[in-house]
Formats: C-alpha cells, sequence, structure tokens
C-alpha cells in the first residue's frame, strides 16, 4: 500500500457509501481526503477549484463526474442507468468493447452521486490493490557464457 493511502480504509469508505441516504458535503470531502491523489497535489489550480465550486453548490452528480475526470484519467463511464429505484453507474477503461469481454467497475445506489462515488471508490481500491512495480519489467541480457544449440536431427 501507498503512503498516501495508509490512513486509507476501503470497505469503511464503501460501506458508508452504501448506507448513507444522500450525498453532503462532509461525506464528499472524506471522500476526497481518503480517496483521491491527483486533487491534494494539484494544490490551488482552476480544476480543483471547479470541483470546490461544485461541491459548494451542491452540485453533487456534477462533482463526482468532474472528480473522476481528474482522478481517473484513463476509466470512462461506460452506463448510467436508473432500473426499479437504483442508479447504476458502469466505469471502464475500455469502453468499446462488448459487455461481456468488458471488465467494468459498478456501483449502484438510489442517488445518482452515491452510485457514482460508489464506482469511483472501488476503481480506487482496485488501484491500491494493484500490485505494480515502481520501474517497468525489463527482460535481462542474455548471458555472454550462453549460446543456443539446436538439438535436431536434420538427416
Amino acid at each position: 500500500m501507498t503512503v498516501a493511502f495508509r490512513h486509507y480504509d476501503p470497505p469503511s469508505l464503501g460501506d458508508r457509501l452504501r448506507n448513507t441516504q444522500g450525498m453532503t458535503r462532509s461525506l464528499m470531502l472524506e471522500i476526497i481526503d481518503k480517496a483521491c491523489r491527483r486533487l491534494p497535489s494539484l494544490g490551488l489550480s482552476e480544476r480543483t477549484a471547479r470541483i470546490m465550486r461544485l461541491i459548494d453548490a451542491e452540485a453533487w452528480t456534477d462533482a463526482a463526474l468532474a472528480l473522476m475526470e481528474l482522478e481517473l484519467p484513463l476509466w470512462h463511464v461506460r452506463r448510467i442507468a436508473y432500473d426499479e429505484g437504483e442508479w447504476h453507474c458502469a466505469l471502464s477503461r475500455e469502453r468499446e468493447l462488448p459487455d461481456w469481454l468488458d471488465a467494468a467497475v459498478e456501483g449502484c445506489h438510489g442517488d445518482l452521486a452515491i452510485a457514482l462515488m460508489s464506482a469511483f471508490v472501488e476503481v480506487q481500491i482496485l488501484a491500491v490493490e494493484a500490485p505494480r512495480p515502481s520501474v517497468p519489467n525489463v527482460r535481462p541480457a542474455p548471458d555472454p557464457l550462453f549460446e543456443p544449440a539446436s538439438c535436431e536431427n536434420f538427416n
């Protein structure tokens, strides 16, 4: 786990999102504090100011979409659907693939902004749990004493 996520307790934030009735300013700021890596590092920029203005205006869905755009540049909203009283939001890295081939991450809730943030938190959890080396893998140089030999009998 990275230094930025040592204080991050993914199940509690996900549970809190599932159990809440609606988005609040304090919940949105908690999500930013616990699940966002890029927003705090940008300092006071136009993009962060826009997100904060949306939060101040309680434009939760727009704030959620702006936060996802900033924090998850490789992920896109694949589907937003309303079915039987719940919003379903799917985020995907490959939204041009058919549904059955895509590994989309989905969040659902009765409130659209919370459904979006649930999917966002799930993607952030996947990013934290994914083991990645700090440097790219490079094939080792071949041993100079190694010489391939053919074992085929060409008679």
